[in-house]
């Protein structure tokens, strides 16, 4: 992967999630880890990563929009008191300020906007 920043017609940068680092984000029980596929410094405006869910659940609230796209095994959020059970080729679009539990058995890509969210609430 690529550090330069793309513009324009800048470089294309291909991720493949098994040359990442996961990073842990929740359980026991289970497990559950994030890899950000693409660096501020690629695109700030777009986060966009991998995860492998393993039976954790984790609950939070997103600061951001975040589609998900599974990629292997069954993704399991619940949203709003509605459960989702997301299989390989569908996609969750998840707006803004929803609270959330993600869980399942799943390798899934994510996408979020705005990628530099954290940045954004910091400097609130």
């Amino acid at each position: 992967m690529t550090s330069q920043r793309c513009t324009g017609k800048g470089p294309v940068v291909l991720v493949d999630h098994r040359d990442l680092t996961f990073s842990h984000r929740g359980g026991p029980p289970g497990g559950a880890s994030v890899a950000r596929a693409l660096t501020d410094e690629v695109s700030p405006n777009m986060g966009v990563g991998f995860a492998r869910w393993e039976g954790a659940e984790v609950s939070w609230t997103l600061l951001y929009d975040e589609v998900i796209f599974v990629i292997e095994g069954r993704f399991e959020l619940s949203a709003n008191g509605v459960a989702y059970s997301v299989e390989p080729g569908q996609v969750l679009w998840i707006p803004d300020g929803t609270e959330v539990t993600y869980a399942g058995h799943a390798l899934f890509g994510y996408v979020v906007y705005p990628g530099n969210w954290k940045e954004r609430q910091l400097g609130k």
